[in-house]
């Protein structure tokens, strides 16, 4: 017979467990679905923990509305719940003078999204800022900044589990049905178990898909396909050169790789950006030429041997090779016709840092 439960979140990582707590918050009984043995094991903590301004994403898109509002409210969260983070900024520098028409558009687009503290500096300037950045113009996001991403996802879950959610790892949902009397989950793991949910929320990020197509009653047409698109990070040996976080301006013949910086001061370099059919984080070093000669656009002073292989993330694509990045899909009953359900798809970044307004935004839906 199953269990019955007024909540089910699916999944674990960040924006699983900001869901899981928000939904505790407001007083639902809620049980966290985690396939691994540990929470945010996979895009959550296998990224550059970056909390991003709201610059680049399309007028209008959630992703732009989201990061903007979650930008601000991870910043009070962090200094409220003791979660390390540093507004560090961010430059975004031209190489050239044929990218500086590519940084006012970003300039102008920050705008558009609510992002209104961007500042233009002038390449004698930025030899001030970064002595070690090779550039002709560069914008300054003073907002962006760096977090510690296990201590945030520790601190939702504590909240949530405070509020008397609980989290069983271990947990995957093998298959499902959705009906009238709710929704229905097969749990496997050593304490499979059957239980029956007024409201599921699948938030499991790589898998979300997959969970999809294996409950019965979601309608095939409403669950997009499935990309998955692998980054390479390679760390810095010796002392960081940069004092912020170094974004060069989008070329189709560079790699795009960025410096980020962790709370340890560690150099990060990265991601770049590869197509793979399935989810398997092995470091292709192969790479390491291409990183180079990607780096020195803007940092010449890299010397050979300096970079170290670091770790891959994988990003929830739903579009594929040759096709532009989508928005993130958050789909309700309206979209998809099952009472009591809201399906995440392709919460890549920012999703790390958009994960309060997610969450808020879900527990909306679920008003509906």
């Amino acid at each position: 017979m199953a269990e019955q439960i007024e909540c089910a979140v699916i999944g674990a990582g960040v924006v699983g467990l900001a869901v899981a707590r928000r939904l505790a918050l407001a007083g639902r009984e809620v049980v966290i679905l985690e396939a691994e043995n540990a929470f945010g094991t996979h895009t959550s903590s296998r990224n550059s923990e970056v909390i991003h301004a709201g610059i680049y994403y399309a007028t209008g898109s959630l992703k732009a509305r989201l990061c903007v509002t979650g930008r601000r409210a991870l910043y009070r969260y962090c200094a409220e719940h003791g979660v390390r983070h540093r507004r560090i900024g961010q430059l975004i520098v031209a190489t050239g003078e044929a990218q500086i028409a590519g940084l006012k558009e970003y300039q102008a687009q920050a705008e558009v999204n609510g992002v209104t503290d961007l500042e233009w500096v002038a390449a004698d300037r930025l030899r001030d800022l970064e002595p070690e950045v090779a550039c002709v113009a560069g914008v300054l996001s003073p907002s962006t900044g760096i977090l510690d991403s296990h201590g945030l996802m520790l601190a939702y879950l504590g909240d949530a589990e405070a509020q008397g959610a609980a989290l069983a790892l271990a947990s995957p949902v093998i298959a499902g049905r959705a009906g009238n009397d709710g929704i229905v989950l097969e749990v496997g793991g050593a304490e499979a178990m059957t239980i029956r949910c007024r409201t599921v929320v699948n938030a499991a990020g790589l898998d979300a898909q997959a969970v999809a197509h294996s409950i019965e009653g979601i309608p095939a047409h409403a669950i997009p396909p499935t990309y998955y698109a692998i980054g390479h990070y390679y760390t810095l040996a010796g002392a960081a050169p940069f004092r912020r976080l170094i974004y060069p301006v989008a070329r189709q013949d560079w790699l795009g790789v960025h410096v980020t910086i962790d709370l340890g001061g560690q150099v990060k370099f990265g991601p770049d950006f590869s197509w793979i059919e399935r989810v398997d984080y092995r470091f292709d070093e192969s790479r390491e030429a291409a990183f180079y000669t990607a780096i020195r656009h803007y940092y010449p002073g890299l010397r050979d041997g300096a970079l170290q292989p670091g770790y891959t993330g994988i990003r929830p694509r739903i579009t594929g090779p040759g096709a532009p990045a989508q928005d993130f899909v958050i789909q309700s009953p309206r979209e998809h016709g099952v009472a009591g359900l809201v399906n995440l798809y392709g919460i890549e970044s920012p999703g790390l840092t958009a994960s309060l307004a997610i969450a808020d935004h879900v527990a909306e839906l679920l008003k509906e």
